[in-house]
Parts: structure tokens; sequence; C-alpha cells
């Protein structure tokens, strides 16, 4: 039987190996680093003595891939659900707090009801988030809705820089119509925030790791690859630091890896270049933070922090298209955060409760109308190599339900695959390969 090897054991190669497991695919899968999970991961921090995770995820009711890559894990239940769409903020410039809360069916009535909608804002307002919809590929969210609209700071900034980020200046505003569209769009029943009630890992990458393993797929830790190694149109041996492995005629291969990586492994095609940062900050509280509306999150505007996520005694704070702030030193960034924090939760500003600093130098691909311009298919020219991942061309932003949907469709084209149904392959003509060792330091 043919064995397909899966490159990375972040989510996008997780929930490949997964899918062709269950199908009963002989699955091999390999991971850089001494543990699964990539960029959506826990672990515990001696300083704080607590579980928390290298960044910040929130994942909705609607989003199809996570749902399903939880109950096919058995981790349906390990994510808090508040039973609404609502989503709290808080004005740092005047103090004012108010809720976005949505309502359950798909007409938007909410939009109609003061209590629902962004104060100071009209039903006809939200008439501007379908133009998202015509939206150029060359287009930025700032072009197509501008500083101007009475949403733009309150609702369409925010939502840019949370799901792309990116500035609205800079964002890719065609990636944002797909995101509206499945949550707005089927209403509040597919817009409640889902959170990780223990922690990513417990929730998205354990439960996966165990349930491979109960299919028979064990993970291969420190497996470092630095060059794919070619015969013809197919990849015939994978070269890893320290040790080879040599392909089978009719195995085939799928490159999960960030897409820096990925760009190393492969300089003939063309990959997005460019990353930005987000910067996430944990603090331990004295005691747990008492939930207002039973809501474990908080967005912010006007202030450093984008997001506030609470868990037991850790508050957690999110700055997306951090490129301005991930060079500053660590007591710096949780102190400017931390002014932040302090008001959104009423605590003194001083002394400053213990804390973490996570950069994430290079947390998704750059999400601009350019880049998303080369962002690849998951089938390449390749016969026996496919890609997937958050940066892959899902059609959706860089976030864990386009990282899972990358996963299921690379595993769809690899069960498509002649090979595993004993056809013989047709030939394309992939571009030039160099034929000097690519090494991925």
């Amino acid at each position: 039987m043919p064995s397909v090897h899966v490159i990375g054991a972040g989510l996008a190669g997780l929930s490949c190996a997964l899918r062709l497991a269950e199908k009963g695919v002989s699955v091999r899968l390999y991971e850089a680093t001494g543990h699964a999970g990539g960029r959506a991961r826990s672990y515990y921090d001696p300083q704080l003595e607590r579980w928390i995770d290298n960044g910040n995820h929130l994942i909705f009711s609607g989003n199809s891939a996570a749902r399903t890559h939880l109950e096919s894990i058995g981790a349906a239940d390990t994510m808090i659900d508040p039973g609404r769409a609502a989503f709290p903020y808080l004005d740092l410039d005047t103090g004012r707090r108010w809720t976005l809360c949505l309502n359950e069916g798909s007409l938007p009535l909410w939009a109609f009801r003061e209590d629902g909608r962004v104060p100071g804002t009209q039903f006809t307002n939200y008439l501007a988030l379908l133009r998202f919809a015509l939206a150029r590929a060359s287009t930025t969210v700032q072009d197509v809705v501008g500083p101007s609209h009475p949403l733009f700071t309150p609702l369409i900034e925010p939502l840019a820089v949370a799901v792309l980020n990116a500035t609205a200046a800079e964002g890719a505003a065609a990636l944002l119509w797909p995101v509206i569209l499945e949550t707005f769009g089927r209403g509040g029943r597919a817009c409640h925030p889902l959170i990780a009630r223990q922690g990513l890992s417990m929730s998205l990458v354990d439960p996966a790791v165990r349930r491979l393993g109960e299919l028979g797929v064990a993970i291969d830790f420190m497996y470092r690859l630095r060059e794919l190694e070619f015969r013809g149109h197919s990849v015939s041996a994978l070269s890893f630091i320290g040790r080879d492995v040599a392909l089978a005629d009719d195995d085939v291969v799928v490159l999960a890896v960030p897409h820096r990586m990925a760009a190393m492994l492969l300089p003939e095609e063309d990959f997005p270049q460019g990353s930005r940062s987000i910067v996430n900050a944990h603090f331990r509280m004295p005691a747990p933070v008492p939930l207002r509306d039973g809501l474990a999150l908080l967005a912010l505007l006007n202030g450093t922090a984008h997001w506030l996520f609470f868990r037991d005694d850790v508050v957690s704070a999110t700055v997306s298209a951090a490129e301005h702030l991930v060079d500053l030193p660590a007591e710096t960034l949780a102190a400017r955060i931390w002014a932040d924090v302090a008001r959104a939760v009423d605590a003194p500003a001083e002394p400053m409760p213990p804390y973490r600093i996570v950069k994430e130098k290079a947390a998704t691909f750059a999400q601009t109308p350019v880049e998303v311009a080369r962002r690849p298919a998951a089938k390449t020219a390749y016969r026996n190599l496919f890609l997937a991942g958050d940066w892959t061309a899902t059609g959706l932003p860089a976030t864990i339900e386009g990282a899972l949907r990358s996963g299921r469709t690379a595993a769809s084209l690899v069960l498509a695959h002649p090979s595993l149904a004993g056809v013989p392959m047709p030939i394309r003509t992939p571009g030039r390969r160099p034929a000097a060792m690519k090494l991925v330091p």
C-alpha cells in the first residue's frame, strides 16, 4: 500500500493526517520541533505557574472545519460556548462599554435594535458590509469602507486587524467577504465565540494526537526537513537533518509547513513572501476576573491591545499587526499592555502582576492584496506533492479554520490520487528546479 508522508504537525498537517488515517491510508507524520500544534498550542509557563497559549485564537460556532475537527477527535466539549453571539467592547478613549449582540436567526434583526448594534450607528450603515462581496483582488479594506464611515473604527477596522492580522489600510478586502458571509451572513447561531476551556493544545492538538495514535499513526518529532529530492516529476526522497527517507514510486507527500519554509524547499514556486507579527501578553491576576455577562472576551478600541481573553486568574491580551511593537523589550510591552488591561478589569495600575510576553514575529503571512495573489493551490506541478497550510489558497484568511480546511483539502486530493487507485498518473510539467540542495536553517 502506498504511504502518505505529511510534513508538519501543525493544525493543517494534523487535519490532513486524521482525514487520511480515518480512510485507512498509511500515514507517516513528521514534525521539526518536539511538539505538535504549530502556532496554536499551549505550554506550562513556570513564571506564571499556569498553562498559557502561545497565541490567542477565537473560533466561531459556524466554523465548519473546526467543529468537524473537534467532533472527530472527541473534543467538542472542551470549548466554552456562551450560548449566544455577543461581543463586549470597551472604548479606552471614552470609557464607554457596549455589547454587539446578534440574534440567532439569519435575518439581521440585531441591526435594527439600538441595544444590539454599535452605539451611534443606524441599520443602513451595515449595508456597507455588502460592499466586500464586490471587492476586487487589488483593493484593501480601507479602499472599500473608509475611516469616515460610522462602522470603520468600531467594527470594520477591528475585524480586519483580528482576522487578517493587518491594518485596514493594507489588508486584502477580498478576504473579509467569506468571513462576513460565514458569520454575520448566517446569523447569530454561526457567530458564537468559542474559547478553549483549558488551552488550545487541550482542545485542538492533544486529542488529535491521541486519535492519530488510535489509528496507528505516530508522530516523528525532531524531523526537520532540509531538502526534497526529485526524480523526474515526482518527489523521490525526503532529506531530513541527520537522516533520509526514501519514497516508494507510489508514495505521496503533503507539505504542511510554514510559508517561508515551503519557499525555501520549493524556491521555483511563487509563494507569499512577507509575514506579520502578533504580540500576546499573559497576566496572572491575584484572583479570577469576574466575567461581564458571562463572556470570556473583550474587544478594546483605541488602545495598544485589541482583544482580552479571560481564563480563571489569567488575563491574556492580543495585539495583532504588531510590527511596530514586536521588537520592543518585554518589560516595555508589558507596561503598555497592562495599562489597557488594568482599565478594562478595574484593577490598580500598580503593581503590575506577573506576566509573560509571547512574540510571534511570523504569526501569519502578510495578507495584503499582493501577497494574497501569491497563495498557491494545494495541488502542485509535481505528481505526488501537495500543499497544506493557512497560507495556501483556501479562500479564507490565515486562521485556524483556514488551516484545518487546507488539511482536509490536501487529504481529499491525496485520496483521489491515481497511485491510491492504481491508475497511471498524467504528467504535468513543473517549473524550473535548481540542482543545488535546498537547505532550511
